[in-house]
């Protein structure tokens, strides 16, 4: 019974350890997102929280999705391609390896909006300026 008792409380104090130690996802969404700035192009400043990253990507979704119901369906592929080619290439820097697949891919996306200069001074997805970076 000793025994069993002292293997639990081992267990529990290295659990405990071990999550100590481990990076907030904030943390580790800051590491990643200065991982990515070079990849990207963006603003080294710029390193968004995951639900940041998604509301940036969100609203990037949203205004695609307004184009082609509007009938501005090359428009919105443009910008598609043009966001795709930002991101395609190397592969998941290390800082990002404790990011999950999504968040990752958010997290991406959002720097890639960013590196296209389609971000306003908040941070935050401007429909207007990517309008006039599809333009040049």
């Amino acid at each position: 019974m000793r025994r069993t008792t002292i293997l639990l409380t081992a267990a529990l104090l290295l659990a405990a350890g071990a999550a100590g130690c481990s990076k907030s996802s904030d943390e580790s969404a800051k590491e990643c997102a200065a991982a990515l700035t070079e990849r990207t192009g963006g603003d080294p400043a710029d390193t968004p929280s995951i639900s940041e990253a998604e509301e940036r990507v969100e609203a990037f979704d949203k205004t695609l999705a307004d184009m082609v119901r509007s009938g501005y369906q090359g428009l919105a592929k443009d910008a598609v391609d043009t966001t795709e080619k930002k991101i395609s290439g190397e592969g998941r820097p290390e800082a990002c390896e404790p990011l999950s697949k999504d968040d990752y891919t958010a997290l991406l996306t959002a720097k890639a909006i960013d590196g296209l200069g389609w971000t306003d001074e908040d941070g935050q997805f401007d429909k207007l300026k990517m309008a006039e970076g599809l333009g040049d």
